[in-house]
């Protein structure tokens, strides 16, 4: 890492990085004094897949479930849609249904019963992101400190009761809008309408981001990116294991953002967009149209040129293997989010 993540953590103290995923959540402890390469690594399932394992472990046992807790990512919908076609019940206070959908109604209408407090004869499964009692427990029985502040990535739809994909589309243009440095896409304080970010920030007291930007700030991370998009205009794809999330860059400034879902795409459609979305001749409505969530434009800047060199990323990134440059910060593929959020603060703060 470069001098000013090392200054940053002389005065920091050790730093938990989590990027949570739809697959996995991704960890790092950010130590001062150690080289990057020595700093402790973790790739755990996502929180997500976690909740619908428990869902499905009550399944089997026949038991009803009472949901608790907050926003988190939705990836455990499926398992709730099993166990109430099994004949089971399942309750939820009305924070927790935010994981399943923004619209109370809409997860009324699947069959869920919205409850305070948990009935009789319910096992209760408790929602959240980041739990505090976790991290603390894996790093002490690894013998490792706690940490003196926590960074965290998920990706958050916003509150839009009927059309996620729209909505957010139209805060990534928000972002674009009100700045292309996308270390200014790291939020000391989430606004309301993120409300996954919200949770995450009230478990960690500490900044969010949306994982379509620490995947970003974990390419700019290597020297060797950053200073050629100086150079000429380029294009980062980060391929997650549900989304991918492309963004063209010149002079560390972003100039465009692409979102699709990574299971909608082959390999030849997602090449075929990518071309178009160099060229800023890709609409969202047309991204939106084949199931993706759109793309999002800052000003053209004609002397980036045709954004051709790509920077590849992600746990799915096999999907576009002899089409761009692998990127591993620091030898690890799996924590560029990690690597980003750490580089993308410590920038920041140096502003």
């Amino acid at each position: 890492m470069d001098e000013t993540v090392q200054k940053f953590l002389r005065n920091a103290g050790p730093v938990l990085c989590v990027d949570i995923g739809s697959g996995t959540q991704d960890a790092l402890l950010a130590r001062p004094g150690l080289e990057g390469e020595n700093w402790p690594r973790f790739v755990l399932p996502a929180p997500a897949r976690l909740t619908a394992q428990r869902i499905r472990e009550l399944t089997l046992l026949r038991r009803n479930i009472w949901l608790y807790g907050g926003n988190m990512g939705g990836g455990f919908t499926q398992a709730i849609k099993e166990h109430l076609a099994a004949g089971l019940a399942v309750f939820s206070t009305a924070p927790a249904t935010r994981g399943i959908h923004d619209s109370e109604d809409v997860v009324r209408a699947l069959g869920v019963t919205i409850s305070a407090n948990c009935p009789e004869n319910c096992v209760p499964v408790f929602l959240t992101d980041y739990a505090p009692d976790f991290w603390a427990g894996i790093l002490r029985l690894a013998g490792l400190p706690q940490p003196h502040l926590v960074l965290a990535a998920a990706q958050d739809h916003g509150f839009h009761v009927y059309n996620n994909r729209q909505g957010r589309m139209r805060g990534w243009s928000d972002l674009l809008t009100a700045s292309a440095d996308p270390t200014s896409w790291i939020h000391a304080a989430p606004p309301p309408s993120l409300t996954r970010m919200q949770a995450l920030h009230e478990k960690t007291g500490g900044p969010v981001a949306d994982t379509g930007t620490s995947a970003l700030l974990g390419a700019l991370c290597d020297p060797a990116v950053l200073e050629r998009s100086f150079r000429q205009g380029l294009t980062i794809v980060n391929v997650g294991n549900g989304h991918t999330v492309a963004a063209l860059l010149y002079q560390g400034k972003v100039r465009g953002i692409y979102e699709h879902h990574t299971g909608m795409r082959t390999r030849e459609q997602l090449l075929e967009d990518l071309e178009q979305f160099r060229k800023h001749w890709l609409p969202a409505e047309a991204v939106q149209a084949s199931g993706g969530h759109g793309t999002a434009f800052g000003p053209a800047c004609e002397e980036a040129g045709g954004y051709a060199p790509t920077f590849i990323t992600g746990p799915k990134r096999a999907l576009l293997e002899g089409c761009g440059t692998f990127l591993a910060p620091h030898g690890d593929m799996m924590l560029a989010g990690c690597f980003g959020l750490l580089w993308g603060w410590a920038h920041r703060q140096a502003k």
